[in-house]
């Protein structure tokens, strides 16, 4: 696969299967992440499908899901309760 730079449009990233979180809402409203062969990421709006994606490295992203874990970012979502927590 040839080297992916941000804002790269999303159905230029060929062989890749775009997930969703389960707790997406039913309106589409979340973001989807593809797996790239190198080990990182892409990330896109789900409202927007053919739009930009965003391109993260191995590292990048293993730094995002672990914030993401630890709660980091549960004040950008309303607070603990909106996450489930």
């Amino acid at each position: 696969m040839e080297q992916l730079e941000n804002g790269v449009q999303a159905t230029q990233i060929q062989g890749v299967t775009w997930r969703k979180s389960r707790r997406s809402n039913p309106s589409g409203n979340c973001v989807e992440l593809a797996a790239l062969p190198d080990g990182g990421a892409a990330v896109r709006n789900s409202r927007d499908p053919q739009g930009p994606a965003l391109i993260y490295t191995r590292d990048e992203i293993a730094a995002f899901i672990g914030g993401v874990k630890d709660g980091d970012f549960d004040s950008l979502a309303g607070g603990s309760a909106v996450l489930g927590r």
